[in-house]
């Protein structure tokens, strides 16, 4: 039996419940040297295996976890190419460590919406993505990838890789579905909740909110003073504005907090950890989309190998159901099976239409002003 054949039947007896997901990437992973010199599906690992490692750096916790299981040991056990795994609290610490750092030193990131995106790209540290070497971007949601494409004249510097939102988590001993409902992002300045009441600590998304206590459109915001005000009646009404996905489950899973923005995937972590955590979207409501973004200077080769590793449905969904937000792909075209279709956030049409998203020509006009404003108002200005 060649090796694609057996590639194939493995896929067949994973896809009909024959073979555990862990079984399954085992066998895979057992072919990968045959593959490389034989060709069919892992043929390009031939031509990055001058590549000893790779660099990858995400938001830790269990979305680092997901990647780590199911993507980067497995991918390894393919290539003999090690993924070196780094972890950062936001996009700004990230960039300033780029910044800092080396040429080449930084290879691939996680990075959270189209505004990092164009970010990233805006201050030269884009790629141009070969995607001939990445056939799995066939089956990727074609709205995320045109908004990359939009920005970077047509190409890729990065593969979308899965979405969530930024909703109300909110502990149900203390507050209740109805009270949610009812008062919607409001709740954050509620000045019962004072002292238990969380927020995370990331300019954007404060703004974001303030837009919404205000009755502002946020990306089209015209009173700032009123949204200055309602950080300022944030800042002065929470416990704690926290830095990383860890430390928001943290804050809620220990009570120290009852309300607060959480990221959709982190409260299903908390909900099926067995915590009474509720998870509302308020309208206009924060939705975001994630890429894998390659920087300028990377071994391009094996970081393509990497990303289209990672858009193998198999590899995508198992990742998916590990950090519990919905992958990229399109359930018009992937069967995503029992699981992610659950997930919050989830788009069953895979346009993603009904979802609100930061307008990046609009924040990143803005972002010099309101991120040092922002830095103002936090200290206590």
């Amino acid at each position: 039996m060649d090796n694609t054949t057996r590639y194939e039947r493995l896929l067949d007896r994973y896809r009909e419940g024959g073979l555990p997901r862990r079984t399954f990437l085992g066998l895979i992973g057992a072919s990968a040297a045959a593959y490389g010199v034989m060709g069919g599906p892992f043929s390009g690992f031939a031509r990055a295996q001058d590549v000893k490692q790779v660099r990858f750096d995400g938001w830790g916790g269990v979305v680092s976890e997901a990647f780590r299981e199911h993507a980067f040991n497995p991918y390894t056990e393919k290539t003999g190419i090690t993924v070196v795994d780094g972890t950062f609290g936001g996009a700004d610490e990230y960039l300033a460590r780029i910044k800092a750092g080396q040429p080449g030193e930084f290879n691939l990131a996680h990075l959270s919406g189209v505004f990092d995106y164009a970010r990233y790209h805006h201050q030269g540290l884009s790629s141009v993505l070969n995607e001939e070497n990445i056939p799995n971007l066939a089956n990727v949601i074609p709205a995320l990838q045109d908004v990359f494409r939009k920005i970077t004249d047509g190409t890729l510097s990065a593969v979308p890789y899965n979405y969530g939102t930024t909703g109300l988590a909110y502990n149900r001993k203390h507050i209740s579905d109805e009270e949610i409902a009812e008062k919607g992002a409001n709740i954050l300045i509620d000045q019962a909740y004072k002292g238990k009441i969380g927020g995370w600590s990331d300019w954007k998304t404060r703004i974001w909110y303030a837009a919404l206590q205000t009755g502002q459109d946020p990306n089209k915001i015209e009173d700032m003073e009123a949204v200055w005000d309602a950080i300022r009646t944030s800042r002065d009404t929470v416990l704690k504005f926290w830095a990383s996905g860890a430390e928001l489950m943290s804050l809620l899973a220990e009570e120290e907090i009852y309300v607060t923005e959480g990221w959709s995937g982190r409260i299903r972590a908390l909900q099926d950890q067995g915590h009474d955590i509720g998870y509302f979207d308020p309208p206009g409501g924060l939705g975001w989309q994630e890429c894998i973004f390659v920087l300028k200077g990377s071994p391009m080769g094996a970081c393509e190998e990497l990303v289209n590793f990672m858009l193998e449905p198999e590899v995508a969904i198992a990742v998916a159901e590990g950090q519990f937000y919905p992958p990229a792909l399109d359930p018009n075209k992937v069967d995503l099976g029992k699981i992610v279709p659950s997930l919050p956030a989830f788009d069953p049409a895979g346009t993603l239409a009904s979802l609100n998203f930061f307008e990046p020509e609009y924040w990143n006009s803005h972002e010099a002003e309101w991120a040092k404003q922002y830095g103002r108002v936090e200290a206590g200005y």
